[in-house]
């Protein structure tokens, strides 16, 4: 039976989430996974690809206005120069494990071609991607390779609206996040900042974390449940936001950095060996492509005295979507070290360690 999410278990969460409190919350987004689990291997393989496209599969080529921020760069996710120059990106964003970043980015160029191909030829039009990765070799055989350029088709073409899974499904099938089953990860607020709504959403790719660092809601639930302190962190985590509140990329660079003050939450500091890496997108403002929208662009945005609320928001929806990955886990045996099993974070037993700090 699958195991409650963390605001169904109880945990005293800030904050109104959206009707899925997922990502998808905000209007347009679709989230796609392929996963991919051969458990008679040797050794196994379980890992995969995840799809967030900001627009739908079968939405307008358009701009997504973006920005984005590094807390630990041992990782990658491309297309962030132009993000920082351009302040957008277009297509689909995808999540995988360290060394099938070029195979999903090859797929994701594929994609975009071939449903864009009327603009791309008349145009001129290039193709950067945004692919990103977290390491998944304890659990999985990511040596392999075993991410071909269909599975990332199937992730785009398959995603959805509405409810999205969480744990061990696509990019975050084989992550470990502070010593438990990590991986995918989801939550969203409904924001009114100057009297303009909007949604906040989430999704981390959860693959950090120090076991005895683990924090729940401030409570430091990870000295009591951590058989040892000892271990570096290890690991990366992929955050990406989502809103439908209309900001412009350098406020979208602000989104970005309090995501990661939403993974601080949790309790890592960004260990030397992580790449934890953000992206905030935001679905307001529709703008043809900027080849086409002639000498002058105009662009709405919240007035940056507005944005406290938003910044509350982001922090609150990062934590969730990391807690909401843990207690989706199920438990693994490691490929490597062999004979090591990688437990999942247990509610009853969170609930108990929470309790013993009268929470």
């Amino acid at each position: 039976m699958a195991q409650l999410r963390a605001r169904e278990l109880g945990l005293p969460l800030q904050g109104e989430t959206g009707r899925y409190n997922a990502i998808t919350d905000v209007p347009g987004v679709e989230v796609g996974y392929r996963t991919i689990r051969r458990e008679d291997a040797s050794p196994a393989v379980r890992t995969g690809v995840t799809a967030i496209l900001p627009f739908g599969r079968h939405g307008p080529l358009r701009p997504a206005w973006a920005g984005s921020f590094c807390l630990n760069g041992n990782g990658e996710m491309t297309g962030l120069h132009w993000v920082e120059d351009g302040g957008y990106f277009l297509g689909p964003i995808c999540l995988t494990n360290t060394h099938s970043v070029g195979a999903v980015h090859h797929a994701a160029v594929r994609w975009m071609i071939r449903t864009y191909r009327d603009a791309f030829t008349a145009d001129h039009l290039w193709v950067m991607p945004v692919v990103a990765e977290t390491y998944d070799g304890v659990l999985s055989d990511v040596l392999g390779q075993h991410v071909a350029e269909e599975d990332a088709l199937q992730a785009i073409d398959g995603a959805t609206a509405g409810v999205v899974r969480e744990g061990s499904v696509g990019g975050g099938t084989g992550m470990i996040c502070y010593g438990y089953k990590g991986g995918s990860g989801t939550s969203s607020r409904l924001v009114k900042t100057g009297g303009v709504p909007g949604t906040v959403g989430a999704f981390v790719q959860a693959n950090f974390g120090r076991p005895d660092l683990l924090t729940v809601c401030g409570v430091p639930v990870g000295r009591l449940l951590a058989a040892r302190r000892d271990e570096p962190e290890r690991g990366s985590v992929i955050g990406v936001v989502a809103t439908d509140l209309p900001m412009l990329p350098h406020q979208l660079r602000r989104v970005a950095r309090r995501a990661a003050l939403g993974i601080a939450r949790t309790g890592t500091s960004g260990g030397n060996s992580s790449g934890d890496l953000f992206l905030a997108f935001s679905t307001a403002n529709p703008s043809d492509l900027p080849q086409r929208s002639g000498d002058l662009l105009t662009l709405q945005s919240l007035n940056d005295e507005l944005f406290d609320p938003v910044y509350e928001a982001v922090c609150q929806a990062v934590e969730e979507a990391v807690l909401n990955a843990l207690l989706a886990g199920e438990p693994m045996d490691a490929v490597r070290p062999e004979g090591t099993r990688i437990k999942a974070l247990d509610g009853e037993t969170l609930l108990a360690a929470m309790r013993r700090y009268d929470r």
